[in-house]
């Protein structure tokens, strides 16, 4: 049975911010971070949290949806826009200082509070860093959604064939994936065959698969309101020899990372070592993107694995993924990806399939 989610010692982490950030109360408008504090997966829904108080604001369609989720909290109902609500229970609770996620608010929520409070001085904090270490209940909702990816990329191989659409391939591992469990896919499927294999988010088209293609995948499950994240870039017919030595340069580097990638480094000497392994193999102008980002309620979220990286040191019990690239314009690419569970030690895939080039 998968372990609860702890969201008492969650909400104790963040009144600690309070005193941190010095403000009187909190208000959480990301979508991701209302859900990890409170339980509750709905939408136009705001979390407003002081150290004696916790609410939750939201509409009449979500009121019995948030009294089953979100036991931790006050439900408050609002009938005439959420903003107005916001701002009648910040009056109510007397704060003076309120802390706001400005990476995430819009400008006219922004300047609306503030024409509507003006005597309650309003900061910006950063709520995401709480998301980043995932307790044991995480991983394990992120390791079923693993699962659910890999299994459904199993069954995808029998339906990679030529005169095949890219479309009618993502209906397929998006339907194999429903099936076996997913809530929705973790983001947009990218189905990218022949040529277009060398755009990095090249989604599913109406073009046809033909012999000889690359084709890669990459695609994602939701569990429990938690992601997964895998690619995998596989060959219909032979592969050509250049196609065979850009494969192999990339599986390298992708099994270099799982080596290095552990607890303690930062993320841009990770993701610069991994690089230096695809320049060595002749290949490093051609991986144009950071080697991973966290994932968890979000499909990208912190710490970044990357040239503008903002982490200085990973910690066990991160998890982020493993995704080197080489995409040749007018030729193809290849990318393979692993969701990665950060240890001590060497980093722990999540995502299982097969990752020795598969010709079809």
């Amino acid at each position: 049975m998968t372990a609860a989610f702890d969201y008492g010692g969650r909400l104790a982490r963040l009144i600690d911010r309070l005193a941190a950030e010095d403000v009187d109360a909190l208000l959480i408008t990301k979508a991701a971070n209302v859900t990890y504090l409170s339980g509750f997966r709905g939408d136009s829904t705001a979390l407003i949290v002081g150290k004696n108080f916790r609410r939750l604001v939201t509409d009449g369609r979500y009121v019995e949806q948030a009294r089953r989720q979100a036991k931790n909290f006050a439900l408050v109902k609002q009938t005439e826009g959420l903003n107005k609500k916001i701002v009648e229970e910040i009056k109510s609770l007397g704060c003076r200082k309120v802390g706001i996620e400005g990476l995430v608010m819009t400008v006219a929520q922004h300047a609306y509070l503030q024409k509507e409070l003006p005597n309650v001085d309003f900061k910006s904090v950063e709520l995401d860093t709480l998301r980043q270490v995932k307790d044991a209940a995480e991983i394990a909702n992120i390791r079923r959604a693993c699962k659910i990816a890999d299994d459904a990329f199993a069954k995808i191989l029998d339906v990679i064939r030529p005169d095949v659409t890219e479309l009618d391939i993502a209906a397929q591992l998006e339907y194999f994936m429903r099936r076996l469990g997913s809530e929705k896919t973790a983001f947009t499927t990218i189905v990218a065959s022949g040529w277009r294999s060398s755009l990095p988010h090249g989604a599913a088209t109406d073009k046809k698969i033909s012999a000889g293609d690359f084709v890669t995948l990459d695609f994602g499950a939701t569990f429990n309101g938690y992601r997964s994240d895998i690619t995998r870039t596989v060959c219909v017919g032979k592969a050509s020899i250049e196609q065979r030595k850009i494969y192999d340069a990339v599986l390298d580097a992708q099994a270099y990372g799982l080596q290095i990638i552990t607890a303690g480094k930062s993320g841009k000497d990770i993701d610069a070592a991994v690089r230096e392994r695809l320049e060595a193999a002749g290949y490093g102008e051609f991986f144009v993107h950071g080697l991973g980002h966290g994932v968890g309620l979000e499909i990208h979220e912190e710490p970044r694995l990357s040239r503008l990286s903002k982490c200085e040191r990973l910690l066990s019990g991160m998890i982020v993924t493993d995704e080197p690239g080489v995409y040749v314009e007018n030729f193809g690419g290849v990318r393979i990806e692993d969701t990665v569970l950060v240890t001590d030690a060497q980093a722990q895939p999540l995502t299982r399939s097969p990752k020795t080039l598969i010709e079809l």
